[in-house]
């Protein structure tokens, strides 16, 4: 009984030196999620700055073509109301997506004129997306 306890002491100190020596099978793949980690936030952090600067940018394109300050009838200002870019994008995105003009109005909150307008804009703009 004493040798078999002696022998198993022995194996498992021999076992455990030798744990020691071994190869972590875990350690590759945890630098390589860290790495993935940094590269993501890096990327994040560089289009955040860019998205900082277009907003700047068209914040100052904004403020160079203030819009005019005539007196307009409601009818008139709802004719010649100003669409953002954003939604000229949507509406482009929408209509590259194969939907009918009806249905990117509803979508985009526009009359169906407008989004024609839009569309023919851009058409001229060389942005067709149909």
């Amino acid at each position: 009984m004493e040798y078999i306890m002696l022998a198993l002491l022995v194996v498992s100190i021999a076992l455990f030196i030798l744990s020691l020596f071994l190869k972590d099978p875990y350690k590759e793949i945890r630098e390589e999620i860290d790495q993935m980690s940094i590269q993501q936030i890096q990327e994040l952090h560089q289009i955040k700055k860019k998205l900082k600067v277009l907003e700047e940018e068209l914040l100052i394109a904004d403020d160079r073509f203030p819009a005019s300050l005539s007196v307009r009838s409601p009818s008139q200002a709802a004719e010649k109301r100003e669409v953002h870019e954003i939604i000229k994008n949507q509406v482009a995105l929408l209509s590259q997506q194969g939907l009918s003009i009806d249905q990117i109005a509803r979508q985009s909150s526009l009359a169906s004129e407008e989004v024609r307008v839009i569309l023919t804009e851009m058409k001229f703009r060389g942005k067709s997306y149909k």
